[in-house]
């Protein structure tokens, strides 16, 4: 008699064991897939090499120290200065200028002040860092906690607004500090000034011949003084990218940097990023973007740093950047404007003085 099978219950769950694991059999396998495994992790999850291309981010080249040019030969009528000048900026962007005539003692008495602006109590520096409302005063980070390894920076010009709040938080050295930089600044204005009437005057193209095509600025000049740390690295990426944000807040025609005692001189543009060692006691001058615009992008602007190495005591360097005063050829127009007298205004008056004949003669007659 054959036998039924026994009823299956409705609620009987349906389960079935997973797949298995794609292991070999074998006491080795465990370690063969593990060396495929691996093999195929670190093939495929390598993080490759990138490379920063140099049109985005040029390397540093070192190069041969850019022209050094005589400032008392400019009084000559020998066009072999000027020739170097203008044959330095569309390469380097940049040039050397040694007896310049600024007394040692006028840039020594600044660079000694100025070692005091940084001295200001980190509380009190909070109240003139730098704004887009206020573009002078210290730079944001000044000297932090963690950030001290880093330059500190100090932008001055003649404002009244900043003279104010500086005399709030350093009453007793600020007005002696503008002294001296008062001082420097007169004879740095003298030889920028003297720079570019020699290159307008030498130059052969007429769009940057003329005192009209710079546009100044408002307040002048303006000074970036720089508190360079002992014992920093002079290939740092940080001070470059620094540079290029903080290099082109202020409009101007020349910078100028005094920058005794660098081991060298860095310049940053969209060719490249040269470097260089400067001659003692030479001030640095490079091309700003004014000079760019009015040659039509045949002088380079570009952006100087110098660098300090080895040394034992923090340093102190200062970039004048330069725009000439607007007012100079619209002052030299309002002039020849006020010397003319319209031809209304000379009928104006002869009516007025006949009158008057006429006045006194008639007195004249009737007394």
């Amino acid at each position: 008699m054959a036998i039924s099978p026994e009823p299956t219950s409705e609620n009987q769950i349906d389960f079935r064991a997973p797949p298995p694991s794609p292991i070999a059999a074998g006491r080795r396998s465990t370690v063969t897939n593990d060396e495929i495994l691996t093999e195929f992790l670190h093939h495929s999850l390598r993080v490759p090499d990138l490379i920063l291309p140099d049109k985005v981010f040029p390397r540093q080249k070192f190069t041969e120290s850019p022209p050094v040019i005589d400032f008392q030969s400019l009084n000559s009528k020998e066009s072999d200065p000027i020739r170097k000048i203008l044959d330095s900026i569309p390469g380097t962007g940049c040039f050397q200028l040694v007896n310049h005539g600024i007394p040692l003692e006028t840039i020594g008495a600044a660079l000694a002040v100025a070692t005091g602006v940084f001295r200001v109590p980190l509380e009190k520096k909070a109240a003139v860092t730098r704004s887009l409302e206020r573009p002078y005063g210290f730079e944001e980070g000044h000297g932090e906690e963690g950030e001290s390894e880093f330059s500190e920076e100090f932008v001055w010009c003649r404002d009244e607004v900043l003279k104010l709040k500086m005399e709030g938080i350093w009453p007793l050295g600020y007005s002696n500090f503008c002294e001296k930089m008062e001082t420097l600044l007169w004879e740095i204005e003298k030889v920028a000034e003297k720079i570019l009437l020699a290159l307008w005057e030498s130059s052969q193209r007429r769009s940057i011949c003329g005192n009209d095509m710079i546009q100044g600025q408002e307040v002048g000049s303006v000074c970036c003084l720089y508190k360079h740390s002992r014992n920093v690295p002079a290939d740092r990426w940080y001070d470059v990218i620094r540079m290029l944000i903080r290099g082109t807040d202020f409009s101007h025609a020349l910078c100028l940097h005094v920058c005794a005692g660098a081991s060298e001189f860095h310049v940053y543009s969209k060719k490249g990023w040269v470097s260089f060692i400067p001659d003692k006691g030479a001030l640095i001058i490079t091309a700003g973007d004014q000079i760019q615009a009015l040659s039509g992008g045949n002088y380079k602007h570009v952006i100087g740093r110098p660098i300090f190495e080895d040394e034992k005591e923090d340093s102190i360097s200062m970039a004048f950047l330069y725009s000439p005063p607007s007012t100079i050829n619209s002052s030299n127009s309002k002039t020849k404007r006020e010397k003319s007298v319209s031809l209304g205004q000379q009928a104006l008056v002869a009516l007025v003085l006949t009158l008057i004949y006429q006045f006194f003669a008639y007195m004249f007659k009737k007394f």
